[in-house]
């Protein structure tokens, strides 16, 4: 009970996953040099002509991520496989993203982000504010995503799935090709503590996560 007496303050702490489902913000996992973490990617939709703004510190690679993301989004709607409500469409014979700028923020942002393994976390978020569906906020993921919306391998998986069992996360969604391989790398008390799932493209992820 004492340890603070001879211990340093806590420079870096997993918070806890948020207990209340919301509408474009999704958990995504991420390595850091000190190991992993649960980042939150929230996305907000604003009458406007389908403006694409990114904020947080994000580098180039992430950037990139973020509109394929917005280009897949806007085929799978054009495809009705995203169905609109009738309700967001407010001009007739137009398409939803011409009616809306995105603002896509990933909070901490004196904090450098990069790399690609956010793809399938920005799709979701992208996906839950057009769809007006919430986003279960016990599930965390990691991926990169392709403009045909398959889901791609990453790295630091293990590191990933320890940040997801601090933060008492219920599922985690990873690449189909990093469950087949990586797994034995993964302490057995994340193993028998978290169902983790491994998926192939963006229909499974939104078949799991969106409410």
């Amino acid at each position: 009970k004492n340890l603070k007496d001879f211990l340093n303050k806590k420079v870096f702490e997993i918070e806890k996953h948020e207990k209340e489902n919301k509408i474009g913000q999704v958990n995504g996992l991420a390595w850091t040099a000190v190991g992993g973490d649960v980042l939150k990617i929230e996305a907000i939709k604003i009458k406007g002509k389908g403006e694409l703004t990114l904020t947080g510190s994000l580098g180039d690679v992430m950037k990139e991520s973020a509109k394929i993301s917005q280009s897949l989004i806007k085929n799978l709607i054009d495809q009705n496989i995203i169905k609109v409500p009738k309700n967001l469409i407010y001009k007739e014979d137009e398409s939803a993203y011409n009616l809306y700028n995105l603002h896509i923020h990933i909070p901490d942002g004196a904090t450098p982000k990069d790399g690609p393994s956010a793809g399938i976390t920005i799709t979701t978020a992208i996906a839950s504010i057009f769809s007006n569906k919430k986003v279960r906020s016990d599930v965390a993921m990691t991926g990169e995503i392709d403009l045909m919306g398959n889901v791609l391998p990453i790295g630091g998986l293990k590191e990933k799935l320890i940040a997801a069992y601090k933060a008492e996360i219920s599922i985690a969604i990873i690449p189909h090709k990093n469950y087949e391989r990586d797994l034995k790398d993964i302490p057995q008390e994340v193993i028998d503590n978290m169902k983790i799932i491994g998926v192939k493209n963006l229909a499974e992820v939104l078949k799991i996560v969106l409410v």
